[in-house]
């Protein structure tokens, strides 16, 4: 008597392997897309904490060399008459420290988009300036917050003047440099508002990363209690 084997011993066809082929690649295809979109995220979010921390620590150097414009450690109190020369992207600031007079300028460099310090010492150019602060930045600019005009001590009663009479001081009582410049306007704060961008390390990240703007106010301390020039 012949025995017959139970079990099937036929191979795969071939429509077979290109349907285990096709779905391997499914897979395999889903796998790699959901590693790249990761990939791209980590990488964006990595960008947004540089660029937030970079304007932040640029911001942090404005604002303490704004903090000192005015002083002088030879006299109290005292005010140096040009403690502060206004502009729209750049603006001058003057403080004296053991006698020599120091004069920084924080200013945007437009065709490399970097923000830019400098300083003299006296009048002389001081050693390792001008330095780069932050790259790639989209804008700089200032405006003031004023207390009358210089020189005259009946319009100034110690505080920013309120330009649009709502009984608060917003946005709308900081003005540019030229008002303050034409109006000979006395300067007691500054905003500063520092728009910046990631280094771009991907072509797709400026296309899906914003540039980061971060705005203070800051009261000039050494020149807000005094009313004259």
């Amino acid at each position: 008597m012949r025995i017959h084997s139970s079990l099937n011993k036929r191979g795969i066809t071939l429509i077979e392997l290109l349907v285990a082929l096709v779905m391997g690649a499914i897979v395999v295809g889903a796998i790699y897309r959901v590693f790249v979109a990761q990939t791209k995220a980590y990488t964006i979010q990595d960008q947004v904490v540089e660029v937030q921390q970079s304007i932040r620590s640029a911001m942090e150097i404005i604002l303490r060399d704004l903090r000192m414009a005015g002083y002088d450690g030879n006299q109290t109190p005292s005010r140096l008459l040009t403690a502060v020369t206004p502009g729209d992207s750049a603006i001058t600031i003057q403080y004296r420290i053991n006698g020599v007079l120091n004069t920084k300028v924080i200013s945007r460099n437009a065709p490399t988009s970097e923000l830019m310090e400098n300083l003299l010492l006296d009048g002389a150019q001081a050693p390792n300036y001008p330095a780069v602060l932050l790259g790639n930045v989209d804008a700089l600019t200032f405006t003031y917050g004023v207390d009358g005009t210089v020189g005259d001590p009946a319009s100034q009663d110690g505080a920013i003047d309120d330009f649009n009479s709502d009984g608060k001081i917003d946005d709308a009582d900081f003005v540019r440099a030229a008002t303050v410049i034409g109006g000979n306007l006395n300067v007691i704060a500054v905003r500063v508002a520092l728009t910046a961008s990631p280094t771009p390390v991907n072509p797709d990240i400026p296309k899906m990363v914003q540039p980061r703007t971060l705005v203070s106010a800051i009261t000039l301390r050494n020149l807000c209690l005094l009313k004259t020039n």
